[in-house]
């Protein structure tokens, strides 16, 4: 299974997340999200997949806390996507993209334990769990309000 993680060097949680990979020996790449700017699309794509660009920005982030009110309410993708690329850190990190697609964020021992069942029990069967943090639960659930 291809893994490649898109996340910041100085993240605690993608820090965990890394370590966890390499202890199970699941071979990732990463992408330092400061360093390598996804493209437009890409971040695009990556809002769909997750459900709109209020999911996959970490509201709860200091980052967002410390953005201008008038940063705070992006309307258009274009908007969006360039606040994303001037503050990765408002990113749910680690991004995780799979080689069948599976878009999953932030991490957790159960959670990864979870999505990489197949890795570990060594089983070729192809299902993910849907991997969430509470975060990313919140805000999908105000998003359906």
């Amino acid at each position: 299974m291809r893994v490649t993680m898109f996340s910041l060097n100085r993240c605690d949680a993608c820090c965990k997340a890394r370590r966890w990979l390499e202890r199970f020996g699941i071979e990732y790449h990463f992408v330092d999200l400061c360093e390598q700017h996804p493209k437009a699309q890409r971040w695009l794509d990556w809002a769909r997949q997750a459900g709109g660009w209020e999911v996959l920005v970490n509201k709860a982030s200091t980052t967002w806390r410390n953005l201008l009110p008038q940063r705070k309410s992006p309307s258009p993708d274009a908007e969006w996507i360039l606040l994303l690329r001037e503050y990765p850190a408002l990113a749910r990190r680690p991004l995780l993209v799979l080689e069948d697609g599976h878009l999953p964020q932030c991490f957790s021992d159960n959670r990864y334990k979870k999505l990489f069942a197949d890795k570990l029990a060594g089983t070729s069967n192809k299902r993910h769990e849907r991997a969430e943090c509470p975060e990313l639960q919140n805000a999908q659930q105000n998003l359906s309000r």
